[in-house]
C-alpha cells in the first residue's frame, strides 16, 4: 500500500495540512520518507508538526529535487498551473492525468504522482491535491520549462525555428546557451507589439519569462544552440539506451577486452612509478608537474600525453606518488619534486584485480578532470597536471551518472555516448547544462582506457564497483568479477631463436619480476614480448646471478627448447662478466688476469680514474665505487662489483621514495553514509514520543493534579507522588546537547540523582537526570 492510496481516502471538508497527512501515515510510510529525505531526520524533530515544516522548506525541497526525473518535474509543473488557474485551490490527480496524456503513458504519471506524495512534496486526496509555496524548488530550472509549449514542437520544427531568427535575436539565445540560460532584461515586461528581440522571442515561446526582468531559455533549443542531439521534447519518457549497430557482443567478449586495457594500464602505471623513482620530477612554482616532465615521462613508458596524464592523476589520488623531498633527493633539498610514496612498493606486489581496484575506484573519486589536462580555463590559463582542482565533489558525480546510467542498459550492450547524454538529460534534468556530450565522450574514453568499459558497455566490474551496498560488499563483489575477467597469471613464457621472449598471457608476479631482470620488454598488453640482450644479461649478472643460473631460469620456464643465439649469448656475457673486480679502497681493482689488468692500466680510463698498480693484479683509485664502475663499462670492460668478503653486490639504483602522507585516501572511499533504518526507527520513535507529550491531557486542579516548573525539590517530590501511586507525567527536559523535549511516562525508580521511567504501556527503561529537568506535570 503506497502513501497516495491512504491519502486518497481521506476526503476532509477542507483542505488538510501536510502535518495532518503526516501524522495519518503508518510508521512505515514516515520511515520511507525519512530514509529518501535524510535531511528531514537531522536533528530529530520534535513531532510531526516540525517534520512537516521541515519538508516544506525551500533548502529541503531543492535537495530532493535532485532525484526527479522530467516526468516527475512535470507534474509538478502541471500541478502548479493548475492551482494558479483555479486560484490556488486544490487540484485532482485525474486533472494532472489529462493534461500530460499525450506526452507520457497514464500508469507512469499515476506512479509519479505516488512518488511524489510519498516525498511529501504533494499530499491530499486524489481529488484535492495540494503542495506547498516553495514547491518550484524542486524545478531544474526557474521556469516551468518540462510544460513549455516549446516542447509541444518536434525538433525538426525547433530548427526551423531557429534558422528563421534573425542575427540579433540568434546571437541572443546563443549567449545564453553558453551559460545556466538566464537573462536579465527590462524587456521581459514588454507585450508582444514591442519589436525588440526579447519580446519577440518570448512571443515565438523561445524565451520563458521568470519576472518582469528575468527571462530563461528553454533546455531544447539550448541543446540545439550547442549543436548537441537532445531527444525528441514531446514525449515525457525516458529514453532507450541504444548502441550503434553493427555485430552484436556479449558480456564475456566486453569483459575480456577490459581485462586487456585494465592490466595494459596497470603496467604504464607502475613503468611511471619506476620512471619517477628514478628521476624525480620537479614540482612547478605554480604546484603540479611541467609539460617538459609530463614529455620526459611519455618517452619512457612508451605513451601519449594524454594518457600520461590520466595515469598521474590517479597515483595521485592513490598517494601512490606525492610532491616533497625524496630520499635521495636529486635536489639536495633546493625544491620539491614528484616521486613516488613508500606505499608504491607494496601496492607493485599486490594482486593485479586488487591493484585495478585501487585504480578504478581512485579514477572515480578524483575531484579533477584528467581529460582536461592541457586545456584552457575561462581566464586563458592552461589547465596543468595535478593541479587545480575543481569544486569538491562535481567531477566524481559526473563520473557515477554516467556509470550508473551504462548499468541501466542489458548486459554486454553497446551504448553510443549521444543515447546516453539522453539517459541522463532525462533522469537528472538538472544536469542538462551541466554535463555535456563532450564531457559525457571523456569520461567514457577514461574509463574504457581504465577497463571499466569496453566496446560501449559497462564491464560485469564495473557494474559491481558502482552497484548499491556497503564498500565492503562493493569491494568484494568488484574483485571477483575483475578476478574472473583476467585471465589467470602463467608461470610459462616461449623462448624465441630470435632473442625474444613471448609471454602467451599475463605471467605471475615472481616470474615477471625475474624476467624484467634478464631481458627488456618490447611489447606489453594481455601477451607481451620481451628482448634478451647483451645489457640486460650483464643487468641480471650485476644483480648476482650466475651463467649457469640463468640457463637454468630459461630452460625451467620456456615451454620451447632454448634456443642456441640465447645461450650462447648468455655464456658469451658470463664469461667477461666480472674478470675485473671493483672493491672500496676507495676503490681498488683486481683481476687474476694480470692481462685484463694491463689493458685497463694502458687505457685512456686509468688516467681519468687515477689509476694505481698495487701489483700485477691489483690496482686502487679513490673515484667512488659505482663511478669506477660506470666508467670501465664505458671504456668497454665488464666489470662487477664486489663487497668486502669477495661476493658480488646487486648495486642496482633502487628509486627514490617519499614518505606516505598520513591522509592517505583508502583504496575506496565510502561514499556519504546515509542513516540506516534501525536508526530512523528511534528518531521516529522520538517524534511519536513528542507528539503524544504534546496531546497529552493534563490532571486537573480539581483532581488532585499538579504540576512543578524547574527542577529540584518539588520536581522530586511531585516525582515520587507518581511513583508512588503508579501515575503518568509529562517531563520537560533538556538534554546535554541543549535539545530541549517532552516525555510521557512512568516512574519506576528515582536515586542517584536520575529518574528510570518506561512509556505508558512500553517496557523500555529511559533514564533523566534530575538536573536537566525543567518541568514535571501530572498526566490524566
Amino acid at each position: 500500500m503506497t502513501a497516495a492510496h491512504i491519502i486518497y481516502w481521506m476526503s476532509p471538508d477542507q483542505p488538510i495540512s501536510l502535518a495532518d497527512d503526516l501524522a495519518a501515515r503508518s510508521d512505515e510510510l514516515l520511515l520511507d520518507l525519512l530514509q529518501a529525505r535524510p535531511d528531514l531526520a537531522s536533528p530529530p524533530p520534535p513531532g510531526v508538526a516540525v517534520l512537516a515544516q521541515r519538508a516544506l522548506s525551500a533548502a529541503s525541497i531543492n535537495r530532493c529535487g535532485e532525484d526527479l526525473d522530467v516526468l516527475s518535474v512535470a507534474v509538478l509543473e502541471t500541478l502548479g498551473a493548475l492551482r494558479r488557474a483555479s486560484g490556488g485551490g486544490a487540484v485532482t490527480a485525474a486533472a494532472i492525468t489529462e493534461a500530460l496524456s499525450e506526452r507520457a503513458d497514464t500508469a507512469a504519471i499515476g506512479a509519479r504522482i505516488d512518488s511524489l506524495a510519498a516525498l511529501a512534496l504533494i499530499w491530499g486526496p486524489a481529488d484535492a491535491l495540494q503542495t506547498g509555496p516553495h514547491m518550484p524548488a524542486a524545478w531544474p530550472w526557474r521556469s516551468a520549462l518540462a510544460t513549455a509549449p516549446i516542447n509541444l514542437l518536434d525538433l525538426a520544427s525547433i530548427r526551423e525555428k531557429i534558422d528563421r531568427l534573425g542575427e540579433r535575436e540568434r546571437d541572443l539565445l546563443t549567449t545564453l546557451s553558453t551559460g545556466p540560460g538566464l537573462g536579465r532584461t527590462r524587456d521581459a515586461a514588454l507585450g508582444p507589439d514591442s519589436n525588440r528581440p526579447v519580446p519577440q522571442l518570448i512571443a515565438q515561446n523561445m524565451l520563458v519569462v521568470v519576472d518582469d526582468q528575468t527571462v530563461e531559455l528553454p533546455v531544447v533549443i539550448g541543446q540545439l544552440l550547442r549543436d548537441e542531439e537532445p531527444a525528441e521534447p514531446t514525449p515525457l519518457r525516458p529514453p532507450e539506451l541504444t548502441g550503434a549497430g553493427g555485430r552484436k557482443i556479449g558480456l564475456g567478449e566486453v569483459d575480456a577486452a577490459a581485462a586487456g586495457e585494465a592490466l595494459e594500464f596497470l603496467r604504464h602505471s607502475t613503468d611511471a612509478l619506476e620512471a619517477l623513482g628514478a628521476q624525480p620530477a620537479t614540482v612547478l612554482r605554480a604546484g603540479g608537474m611541467g609539460v617538459r616532465e609530463i614529455r620526459r615521462l611519455t618517452k619512457v613508458v612508451s605513451v601519449d600525453e594524454k594518457r600520461m596524464g590520466l595515469v598521474l592523476e590517479v597515483l595521485s589520488g592513490l598517494r601512490l606518488i606525492d610532491s616533497g623531498f625524496p630520499v635521495p633527493d636529486i635536489s639536495d633539498g633546493l625544491e620539491p619534486s614528484w616521486a613516488p610514496t613508500t606505499s608504491a612498493d607494496s601496492w607493485i606486489h599486490q594482486s593485479s584485480e586488487r591493484r585495478w581496484f585501487s585504480i578504478a575506484s581512485a579514477w572515480i573519486d578524483l575531484h579533477r578532470r584528467p581529460w582536461q589536462i592541457g586545456d584552457r580555463t575561462p581566464e586563458g590559463t592552461i589547465i596543468g597536471a595535478l593541479v587545480g582542482s575543481i569544486p569538491e565533489g562535481a567531477a566524481r558525480a559526473e563520473r557515477m551518472l554516467v556509470l550508473q546510467a551504462l548499468a541501466e542498459a542489458k548486459p554486454g550492450a553497446a551504448v553510443t555516448p549521444t543515447s546516453l547524454g539522453r539517459q541522463i538529460a532525462w533522469r537528472h534534468p538538472r544536469w542538462i547544462r551541466r554535463l555535456s556530450q563532450a564531457t559525457i565522450a571523456e569520461t567514457l574514453s577514461e574509463a574504457q582506457a581504465l577497463g571499466l568499459v569496453a566496446h560501449g558497455a559497462l564491464t560485469s566490474a564495473g557494474r559491481e564497483i558502482v552497484a548499491a551496498g556497503s564498500a565492503e560488499d562493493v569491494e568484494t563483489h568488484t574483485l571477483a568479477a575483475m578476478a574472473r575477467s583476467i585471465p589467470a597469471p602463467i608461470d610459462f613464457f616461449l623462448a624465441q631463436a630470435d632473442q625474444t621472449i613471448t609471454a602467451p598471457g599475463p605471467l605471475t608476479p615472481e616470474l615477471t619480476a625475474d624476467l624484467s631482470l634478464v631481458a627488456d620488454l618490447e611489447s606489453g598488453g594481455a601477451a607481451s614480448v620481451y628482448r634478451v640482450s647483451e645489457a640486460s644479461v650483464r643487468r641480471a649478472l650485476d644483480a648476482g646471478r650466475t651463467g649457469t643460473e640463468l640457463l637454468a631460469f630459461f630452460t625451467s620456464h620456456s615451454k620451447t627448447p632454448v634456443p642456441q643465439s640465447i645461450s650462447y649469448l648468455i655464456d658469451d656475457v658470463a664469461r667477461k662478466h666480472g674478470q675485473l673486480r671493483v672493491g672500496v679502497a676507495s676503490s681498488f681493482i683486481r683481476c687474476e688476469d694480470p692481462t685484463t689488468l694491463a689493458a685497463v692500466l694502458s687505457s685512456p680510463v686509468a688516467e681519468s680514474l687515477s689509476l694505481r698498480a698495487l701489483a700485477p693484479t691489483v690496482a686502487v683509485t679513490s673515484e667512488t665505487l659505482i663511478d669506477v664502475l660506470d666508467q670501465l663499462r664505458a671504456a668497454g670492460f665488464a666489470p662487477a662489483g664486489e663487497d668486502a668478503t669477495g661476493e658480488l653486490v646487486d648495486l642496482r639504483f633502487r628509486g627514490a621514495r617519499l614518505p606516505t602522507p598520513r591522509e592517505r585516501q583508502s583504496a575506496r572511499k565510502p561514499s556519504l553514509s546515509l542513516p540506516s533504518r534501525e536508526r530512523l526507527g528511534a528518531v521516529l520513535t522520538h517524534m511519536r514520543s513528542q507528539d503524544a507529550a504534546n496531546s497529552a491531557t493534563l490532571v486537573g486542579p480539581g483532581k488532585g493534579g499538579s504540576s512543578v516548573t524547574g527542577g529540584g525539590l518539588p520536581a522530586t517530590a511531585l516525582l515520587q507522588k507518581a511513583l508512588n501511586s503508579k501515575s503518568t507525567v509529562r517531563l520537560g527536559y533538556v538534554n546535554a546537547e541543549g535539545f530541549a523535549s517532552r516525555h510521557v511516562v512512568v516512574p519506576r525508580l528515582i536515586g542517584a540523582g536520575q529518574v528510570i521511567a518506561v512509556e505508558p504501556g512500553g517496557d523500555d527503561e529511559h533514564r533523566f537526570s534530575l538536573h536537566r529537568i525543567t518541568t514535571v506535570e501530572m498526566v490524566d
